[in-house]
């Protein structure tokens, strides 16, 4: 989408503001995730033997990562540090750095601590989870308990 960064029309710029408040608003999916708390992205899947959890955080310090499996529970946290050099968290003004002096126009990108919280199927074991982390994808896979799994009984 173009969005020029001096508006000269007044009302054109109210009325993109109004959008932009509201799809601030709404729940429903995004391709940045959900509206509000949607970072990291995340997409859940599995097969017979395994659930696996990929959350797509870019930028994100492995070492600040905090996977935990708890009563069923998927708990994912980390802090996302500033992108842009010299600006402020959460600013849209002028900011001065020792060295340089920035202004930021647009900032769409999350940065701050985060905490994702999924529920697990009651067939998860707590004791089979690997995470891995590459390319600022965390990869989380939770074996499924081998009781769950399906199994051919053969009829006498």
């Amino acid at each position: 989408m173009y969005r020029s960064l001096f508006p000269r029309d007044m009302f054109a710029e109210m009325d993109r503001l109004q959008r932009e408040m509201q799809q601030a608003f709404d729940l429903s999916p995004t391709i940045r995730g959900l509206g509000r708390n949607g970072f990291p992205a995340l997409n859940v899947g599995g097969t017979p033997e395994t659930i696996e959890v990929y959350a797509f955080a870019p930028g994100v310090d492995p070492a600040t990562l905090d996977v935990t499996l708890e009563r069923g529970l998927l708990s994912i946290a980390g802090t996302r540090k500033r992108g842009l050099p010299g600006a402020e968290s959460g600013s849209g003004s002028q900011a001065a750095d020792a060295k340089t002096k920035s202004t930021v126009h647009i900032n769409e990108r999350f940065e701050g601590a985060f905490h994702r919280v999924l529920t697990l199927p009651d067939d998860a074991d707590p004791e089979g989870v690997e995470a891995s982390y590459r390319d600022g994808v965390l990869h989380v896979v939770i074996r499924r308990k081998a009781s769950a799994q399906p199994r051919r009984i053969t009829v006498q």
